[in-house]
């Protein structure tokens, strides 16, 4: 059985920008690759202008964020689903629904709508208590107006169905096993092997970056720490400013080169992760597959990917102790092989791919026949 399958949500592929883009990129190909008619809706802002990308159909729509900020994201995904209500979609896939699901009344009605519920947006601190609320709002339009959903997560699926008794798809992220070419982005004068700790965020409080950053600075090490993301928001500047006294912290800014990201993963002596909020984080997987010793936030997300294969912390104090204390020798190595080998069989993107396929069949056969008996 071949679908017609639409992808929304997004600002388009290939990925410029992020998570979403980046899941949507491989799982468009995937799904081209088995024989489905894809389409994915780009902005009209997109840098890749032409209407076909590796076999996917490219739809072009107005985006006015460039006008009008983030409240234009809400009509450029308007626009999306005003488009296509007019065309004949199997099955439509929308990548999260901050900003889409305020017009869920407008979902085309004779396509199966599947959602992607994203992580627990509304938890995240960088928001204000009306924004807040307004992506609780969003979340519920979210499952009222769709009839099937996708958790990247087993904490998000457990917490749809606790709050809102709904049967979602657990569907996992997926990442790449990191190269030999990409193992040597790094000269030795760059890094010496396991030399330095790592750290890769967005200047984030729930990336807690602060926790991370004060345990070290109160630690004896004489390792570099290397702090990967641009530092140009209120909060990425106020830890600059905090920590500019101490020479040990370098604050690197963004590295948009994935194979030289990735080898400063595989050459890290420890990864903190620090993210507390969403499902399954690219980045953490990312690290995994780059074969990095990995220090994560102790909360249920990273324990569910990680399990007993890294080290946690849930405090500063905790990350003093993991910076003087922690060795590379044998359970060490056997941590990092136990999360490539996740990787491998786990968080792959053909198991991906496999899993959005068989869903997008489901639903779509499941949607038909209760058209049929209504």
């Amino acid at each position: 059985m071949k679908l017609k399958i639409a992808i929304l949500g997004t600002r388009g592929i290939p990925n410029y920008y992020g998570g979403f883009e980046h899941i949507s990129e491989y799982v468009s190909v995937g799904l081209v690759k088995r024989g489905h008619e894809v389409s994915v809706y780009n902005s009209h802002n997109h840098p890749y202008t032409q209407g076909d990308w590796n076999g996917v159909k490219i739809i072009h729509c107005y985006d006015p964020e460039y006008l009008l900020g983030s409240a234009g994201q809400f009509v450029y995904d308007l626009n999306c689903i005003r488009d296509a209500r007019k065309r004949n979609f199997d099955v439509i896939l929308i990548m999260g629904y901050t900003s889409s699901s305020v017009w869920g009344s407008f979902y085309p009605s004779k396509s199966a709508i599947i959602t992607n519920m994203d992580g627990l947006e509304w938890k995240r601190s960088k928001y204000s208590k009306p924004v807040q609320g307004f992506l609780k709002y969003a979340e519920k339009l979210a499952v009222k107006y769709s009839q099937y959903y996708v958790s990247d997560s087993m904490v998000i699926k457990q917490y749809l169905a606790r709050k809102y008794d709904i049967n979602s798809r657990y569907i996992p992220y997926g990442a790449d096993m990191i190269t030999p070419i990409e193992r040597e982005q790094i000269t030795p004068e760059e890094a010496l092997k396991e030399d330095y700790f790592l750290l890769m965020a967005r200047m984030e409080p729930e990336n807690n970056i602060e926790t991370i950053l004060e345990g070290y600075n109160q630690s004896n090490s004489d390792k570099p720490f290397r702090v990967l993301g641009s530092t140009d928001n209120r909060f990425g500047k106020y830890i600059t400013h905090k920590f500019k006294n101490d020479s040990r912290i370098e604050f690197k800014g963004s590295i948009y080169d994935t194979a030289k990201v990735r080898a400063l993963q595989n050459n890290s002596y420890l990864y903190f992760h620090g993210h507390s909020v969403g499902g399954t984080n690219p980045s953490l997987l990312e690290a995994m597959a780059s074969e990095a010793l990995i220090a994560a936030h102790n909360n249920p997300f990273n324990q569910s990917v990680l399990s007993k294969d890294a080290y946690y912390f849930s405090n500063p104090a905790d990350v003093k102790a993991l910076v003087e204390t922690v060795q590379r020798r044998e359970p060490e190595k056997v941590m990092v092989d136990n999360n490539l080998q996740k990787i491998k069989h786990l968080f792959n993107w053909e198991s991906v791919i496999d899993g959005y396929e068989k869903y997008a069949m489901e639903c779509y056969l499941n949607f038909n026949n209760e058209k049929v008996i209504a």
